[in-house]
């Protein structure tokens, strides 16, 4: 580096000689620490890890977003299906389901009754959490849906 570039002008006086060089020197430490930073691989792994982290967030995130569209949209059509199924049902078997379904309504009262009276206590209280009769009433619902089902095959093989 003794000599200057070609297309560059050199220096008239020592105080622009002297800038040349501050200049340089910042430049070379510029560049000693890229070429550093380039060596160091624990921080540059580091670095990936945080990164693929925070794209692994992301991802599950927008991930999340779609499951909970898709079972939205799975809900609606599942209720669109037992409506029409309910609808294409002769009436007797209707009124056998609706029996059914009551019964299964009463037993299912019944053992949450027997399940609040001999319960211990420390687990007693998520009994009633909103979750649960949540999960009950789809239990209810997909019992008699099951019934009407079933009721159906069997009067349909009964006429064959």
């Amino acid at each position: 580096m003794t000599q200057p570039p070609h297309d560059e002008p050199t220096a008239n006086d020592t105080e622009e000689l002297r800038e040349q060089v501050e200049r340089t020197r910042a430049e070379l430490g510029r560049t000693v620490q890229k070429l550093a930073a380039k060596t160091e691989v624990t921080a540059r792994a580091r670095e990936t890890a945080a990164e693929v982290g925070r794209d692994a967030t992301v991802k599950a995130g927008e991930l999340k977003e779609q499951a909970l569209l898709r079972a939205g949209e799975l809900k609606s059509k599942a209720a669109d299906v037992t409506q029409r199924t309910r609808d294409r049902l002769p009436d007797p078997v209707r009124a056998k389901a609706g029996q059914a379904a009551e019964q299964v309504r009463g037993t299912a009262a019944r053992a949450g009754r027997t399940w609040r009276e001999k319960a211990p206590g420390a687990i007693r209280p998520g009994a009633d959490a909103p979750s649960t009769r949540g999960n009950r009433t789809m239990l209810v619902a997909a019992l008699t849906l099951s019934a009407a089902i079933w009721l159906a095959a069997r009067r349909k093989g009964r006429t064959r």
